[in-house]
């Protein structure tokens, strides 16, 4: 195991823009990193890079404390499982689990069995040993393909978009069995996925790129809750976190349904602002009948549009205008996060049993404390450093 240590990585092809710029990032000994991102944000490319199989245009790969970037792919003891799986179709499971301990001419027979069934055992494999790929599942495909890494006693696991070509219920029980394997072996693993669900439920850590620019790193909890800019916010979460024009007046904050007094932070992050985007999540609302609002919230009447009703979960939805300077900024997010445009509406998440119908007024309550208030020009979440200086001073 090791660690690895990305300073200021840059790819670029040519004169074209750079596929990666100046990226950063530390992945501790035995740590699950994540990253994540849209099509073409460069994560697949970063992975490339840290196994060997693209060169480095400019900044240093550091693994277990040693630069790496000359270092070709077979000398940075580095197991590596695919999309496609990449087995050999001629040989059995056990032959595929041991051909990376064949290519080594030194190792003994009876090490390399050991090595095999002890892999296959871990990923429940054992029976499958003498069958062929093509008389396996997806599933148990992509577990051969991590047994084959498993033994090789490599210095890091490294995934890319494992799971993307199974159907979406394996790709849950798979997800499961990845995180279980890698707790059991605390190996260093990096994962690629452009799944936002498989980043937030496998990894210890996730690091979000927009366009090769790494935008936030943190824990699935404080990414979902602490988003750093409006980019992360959109990205993380389904639904998406609703976005709204926001116009600050004095200490009263004006949104499309709503119009309230700001809590103090609020007010000060506001200041010298005329329009905003404020951005809540849709679980933030609750039925104004609801026994136990939340502290400080504000209710509203609104007419919904549309209801989706899942069995356990329900949705309403409700439209609102925007202003152009708002709805430009929103468009250009929908773009980023690989979306045409950006629906002008809320999605308000509701109690299953709430009977509210299309074309009917709901009575709402949202919940203030759990805004985010953006700039429209850079993206900045501007409550997020006045939420954390007033938490850390009423500790």
């Amino acid at each position: 195991m090791a660690t690895i240590e990305m300073k200021n990585i840059v790819k670029q092809y040519g004169d074209n823009a750079p596929a990666v710029r100046d990226v950063s990032l530390e992945i501790d000994d035995g740590e699950f990193v994540i990253l994540v991102g849209p099509s073409g944000c460069g994560k697949s490319t970063l992975l490339r890079m840290i196994v060997g199989l693209e060169e480095i245009t400019s900044g240093d790969m550091m693994i277990g404390g040693e630069r790496v970037n000359e270092k070709p792919p077979r000398d940075r003891n580095l197991a590596m499982v695919f999309q496609n799986y990449a087995l050999y179709p001629h040989l059995s499971v056990y032959e595929n689990i041991a051909f990376p301990l064949r290519l080594h001419k030194g190792a003994k027979e009876d090490e390399i069995d050991r090595k095999v069934r002890d892999a296959a055992e871990t990923l429940e494999l054992t029976e499958f040993l003498e069958r062929k790929p093509a008389n396996l599942s997806g599933g148990q495909r992509q577990r051969v393909a991590m047994g084959r890494a498993i033994v090789r006693d490599a210095q890091a696991f490294l995934f890319d978009e494992p799971l993307s070509n199974l159907d979406a219920k394996l790709r849950g029980q798979m997800r499961t069995e990845i995180a279980r394997l890698q707790r059991k072996l605390g190996v260093t693993t990096v994962y690629v996925t452009h799944d936002q669900t498989e980043a937030m439920t496998l990894g210890d850590r996730v690091a979000l790129l927009k366009k090769g620019v790494l935008q936030q790193v943190a824990t699935p909890r404080e990414l979902y809750e602490k988003p750093v800019n409006l980019f992360v916010a959109g990205f993380i979460g389904s639904p998406p976190m609703n976005m709204l024009p926001a116009r600050p007046k004095g200490d009263q904050m004006e949104l499309p349904f709503v119009t309230f007094t700001m809590p103090p932070e609020m007010a000060k992050a506001a200041e010298g602002h005329e329009l905003l985007i404020a951005g809540i999540r849709p679980e933030h609302f609750v039925d104004a009948s609801s026994p136990q609002p939340p502290e400080g919230a504000v209710s509203f009447n609104a007419d919904v549009d549309v209801v989706e009703w899942l069995g356990n979960e329900q949705y309403a939805y409700i439209p609102f205008e925007a202003p152009e300077q708002v709805r430009k900024t929103l468009d250009d997010l929908a773009k980023d996060l690989d979306g045409e445009k950006m629906q002008q509406q809320i999605v308000v998440s509701l109690e299953p049993t709430t009977r509210v119908g299309v074309g009917e007024q709901a009575e709402l309550i949202m919940d203030v404390s759990k805004l985010h208030l953006f700039d429209p020009e850079t993206g900045d979440n501007l409550l997020l450093g006045a939420k954390e200086k007033s938490e850390d001073a009423q500790a």
